[in-house]
């Protein structure tokens, strides 16, 4: 795998790329795109090896037996992250964010509070407001540079009117990859107000040395009772637009709640997802994993020091996941100014910090999912961009 391969995705219907003219007025012609969370890179050899057996078998059917797919995510989260996931608990959505509009419909009603940890990641916020519930945004503090969790006045938002909380973890898009005991906050929490639990995982297997994911049911088994678990292929093997994810649900009562929601709205497995994971949880899988992470905890530091080079800039330290981001505030310009000079000047289309709730502001949200020299070029344009702050 060459992760210094450079593609181009321009005019492929991509929307990270052929969409960011019309969301930022950056052109694909010169411009980065640094937006969306799709890896610039090409997935595992073995998954398209996958895809192209099922192309030349004409395997386009209704897919009718999961056996192998399931048998794999076990296989995974056994192996990567030493859960042990009951067989049976497993159920397939179009995606994590569709898993969490189920997950709202049917375990709250419309106008029941949910929280989130905010900022986080902005579609949480849009499908709880879609589905006409209200968003309950819980701020996170800052301690040395980074998120943490303040139970205490989280304590004392609430009302009584919560019924689902929404965790990040790891968080998008701080980095940080939780502790255990900021995890047994989180279940603790959960306990206390009567919520129902939704840990979305999807950035598990992109952890740097040093930090390690811890898989919520390891935290406190005692919290199956009001526990769902989101992970999926999608942002460890750049396969986002396959939309496969899984719901792992461990309580009865939950799960036969969720299995018959699934079965009112008709939903199935996309067939070619469900022939792909068995490809990416596997051992070829993991090596190439395993590259990833090195090759992108390098376009990390690289990205950090060059944009900590920037008077007014700085990064927060980065514990996972391939998000950056960038605290533009001691700068002392407005949003609008942020995002002019980063999209105008420097050429960059970066997610805005708003979009992600309470503390978002003067913040920008940047993929560094893309070769090396990209990395580099994007680093030298935001020090252009900003050079008369030097």
């Amino acid at each position: 795998m060459n992760f210094d391969e450079i593609i181009d995705f321009r005019g492929k219907r991509t929307q990270k790329w052929d969409a960011m003219e019309t969301a930022f007025g950056v052109s694909p012609r010169d411009g980065l795109a640094m937006w969306v969370a799709d890896m610039d890179f090409r997935p595992p050899a073995g998954m398209i090896e996958a895809v192209k057996r099922a192309a030349d078998e004409a395997l386009f059917t209704y897919y009718g037996d999961d056996g192998a797919c399931d048998a794999a995510i076990r296989w995974w989260m056994r192996e990567r992250h030493g859960w042990e996931v009951e067989a049976g608990s497993i159920f397939t959505t179009h995606g994590l964010v569709n898993a969490i509009a189920i997950c709202l419909d049917t375990f709250t009603r419309p106008g029941d509070g949910v929280v989130l940890f905010s900022p986080v990641y902005h579609a949480f916020g849009r499908i709880i407001r879609a589905n006409d519930r209200q968003v309950v945004e819980c701020p996170l503090a800052r301690r040395d540079g980074m998120y943490a969790m303040d139970f205490d006045a989280w304590d004392a938002q609430m009302t009584g009117s919560e019924r689902m909380a929404i965790l990040c973890s790891p968080h998008n898009p701080g980095g940080r990859v939780w502790t255990r005991e900021e995890l047994q906050g989180v279940a603790d929490f959960a306990r206390r107000h009567d919520l129902i639990l939704i840990s979305d995982e999807v950035h598990h297997d992109l952890v740097y040395p040093g930090h390690r994911h811890v898989a919520m049911p390891l935290v406190d088994p005692a919290i199956a009772d009001r526990l769902i678990v989101l992970t999926a292929t999608s942002k460890t093997f750049n396969v986002a637009g396959m939309h496969c994810g899984n719901a792992i649900i461990a309580d009865d009562r939950l799960r036969a709640a969720f299995r018959r929601r699934l079965q009112q709205l008709s939903i199935s497995p996309n067939a070619m997802s469900m022939r792909m994971t068995p490809a990416l949880y596997s051992p070829e899988g993991a090596a190439w994993v395993d590259r990833l992470v090195a090759y992108l905890d390098a376009n990390h530091r690289l990205f950090r020091d060059g944009v900590e080079t920037i008077p007014g800039l700085g990064m927060m330290p980065m514990q996972g996941t391939y998000l950056a981001w960038v605290d533009f505030s001691a700068t002392g310009m407005s949003d609008a100014e942020i995002a002019e000079r980063v999209a105008r000047r420097a050429r960059i289309a970066a997610s805005p910090g708003p979009a992600f709730g309470l503390g978002g502001e003067q913040h920008l949200r940047f993929n560094l999912a893309l070769p090396r020299s990209r990395i580099a070029e994007a680093v030298a344009r935001l020090q252009d961009a900003f050079s008369d702050l030097q």
